[in-house]
């Protein structure tokens, strides 16, 4: 007993502490919560606009008069289209082509990611947000029109902020989605989580403490923004009463 754990004192040494290879780690660590925030914030974004126009097209497109009519239903199904390939090819084959064909030029391997799973979170925050829209009660565009808004500020200032208040722990958890999602980035060259892993192994040609060490280190980051999401989703309760 006492040679097996000497010798799993012996490969943790080897894997992270000679010449400091735990540095792959907290790399990795630093890489992927960057890549998540910001294609987190590139997929709201996206997917604000997604869901305005075909929230917009399903509510209003029937009454609708004038030349903006065919332009609504242009962007619609452009934006259908999009839907239908974004969720109906795996991630990892977009961020392939987004950097091996569309961003080939460029060496920015963290900016291709970012605007890969951007992308890609686009699809699923787009539809979430859909979902939010939907659900206001119509009355409240009546009421912001009665006001004398027009359509694009009762949706920017009424209608928008209700749904976010009731899709707000959907997001976040689709923040944690695409947290685990990034473990492909080193595909294409981000040292995010996974890759630093990999760095270690090729190396050292061990392969139990570094891939152990990347499964912790994203489940502890999975079960502190789940206990955050906890946390949001009570505190939303609360202010409904």
């Amino acid at each position: 007993m006492q040679e097996f754990f000497a010798t799993l004192w012996r490969d943790f040494h080897t894997a992270f502490i000679e010449d400091n290879r735990w540095k792959y780690i907290v790399e990795g660590i630093q890489n992927t919560l960057i890549l998540t925030f910001f294609a987190l914030v590139l997929g709201v974004v996206l997917g604000v606009i997604i869901a305005a126009v075909r929230s917009t097209y399903d509510q209003q497109y029937e009454r609708m008069t004038g030349p903006a009519k065919p332009f609504l239903a242009v962007g619609n199904w452009i934006c259908k289209v999009y839907l239908t390939v974004i969720r109906g090819t795996p991630s990892m084959v977009q961020i392939l082509i987004i950097f091996f064909i569309i961003m080939a030029s460029s060496n920015n391997k963290m900016l291709c990611g970012i605007i890969a799973f951007g992308i890609n979170s686009a699809a699923y925050v787009a539809e979430i947000i859909r979902g939010g829209i939907m659900s206001v009660d119509p009355g409240q565009n009546e009421a912001g029109r009665s006001l004398g808004l027009g359509y694009v500020q009762t949706m920017w200032f009424i209608v928008i902020p209700q749904a976010f208040k009731s899709i707000l722990p959907a997001l976040a958890n689709e923040f944690i989605v695409l947290l685990k999602e990034t473990a492909i980035a080193g595909y294409v060259g981000v040292t995010d989580l996974t890759r630093g892993a990999n760095i270690i192994r090729g190396v050292t040609y061990q392969s139990f403490w570094p891939l152990l060490a990347v499964a912790g280190v994203y489940l502890i980051m999975v079960m502190f923004f789940s206990w955050l999401v906890g946390i949001l989703e009570r505190r939303l309760k609360k202010s409904e009463r």
